[in-house]
């Protein structure tokens, strides 16, 4: 009897011991997880990019041949040989537009670079130089004029007529198409793109773009294109020039 007691008590304190060794490794990954969580760099308030609906170009059929884009402006990229969609002349006047105030200097924070070509039933249109830059003063370069200075600069501009759109924002967060348009004073929709009317067809990349074009997001070297009636033509690519 006294041989079978001891063993329980043997027994009893072996689960003790378990379950206080449970308890302690228990206890150390949630003391670890707490403190993983609450050093380093604060959570970012960057809203990521979105999750995009992107379809082959196939589902288009046939598309026409791009155009000669034209020669290379002051950026180093080409300048459609055409009109502009539409000019400047309801641009901001300096106003915070969608969020996007329009400061004395460039912000340098969160600087990329996207790309814009625009058609209208085939023919190739400008997106044109000072969007984004009331006041605009150009300076003229080798290859073309260049916006340099301006009464003030939205953080979505463009410096020359050759599509590139400038994003140089204080913070870093995602901005749409839809903003630059606003700021550029001009209607964008499924139907319309500035004065032009007619279903708008979207490329982002090389891929079409499903879903209203006002949200195609402005990220780092994107290629959009925009279309508006047909025929449709084959989507543009460029070389973002060192800097750009």
């Amino acid at each position: 009897m006294r041989a079978q007691e001891a063993a329980r008590k043997r027994r009893r304190t072996w689960f003790t011991w378990i379950g206080a060794g449970v308890i302690a490794v228990i206890a150390a990954v949630a003391i670890t997880l707490a403190v993983t969580s609450g050093s380093g760099n604060p959570p970012s308030t960057a809203s990521g990019p979105p999750k995009l609906k992107l379809a082959s170009l196939s589902t288009l059929g046939t598309l026409k041949p791009l155009p000669s884009p034209g020669a290379n402006g002051s950026e180093g990229v080409p300048v459609p040989s055409a009109p502009a969609l539409a000019g400047t002349a309801t641009v901001a006047t300096g106003k915070t537009v969608d969020g996007i105030s329009c400061d004395r200097g460039e912000q340098v924070a969160y600087h990329i670079h996207a790309h814009l070509t625009v058609f209208v039933n085939g023919a190739a249109r400008q997106v044109p130089a000072a969007i984004g830059i009331p006041g605009a003063q150009a300076t003229n370069t080798a290859n073309g004029p260049f916006i340099a200075s301006g009464t003030c600069f939205y953080w979505l501009h463009t410096h020359a007529a050759d599509g590139i759109i400038h994003i140089e924002s204080p913070v870093q967060r995602t901005y749409t198409l839809g903003d630059f348009f606003d700021i550029w004073g001009q209607p964008l929709g499924p139907a319309q793109v500035g004065p032009a009317r007619s279903p708008v067809t979207a490329l982002y990349n090389g891929q079409v773009y499903r879903g209203n074009p006002r949200s195609i997001p402005l990220e780092k070297h994107a290629q959009i294109q925009l279309e508006v009636g047909k025929p449709l033509i084959s989507p543009a690519s460029i070389t973002f020039p060192n800097g750009l």
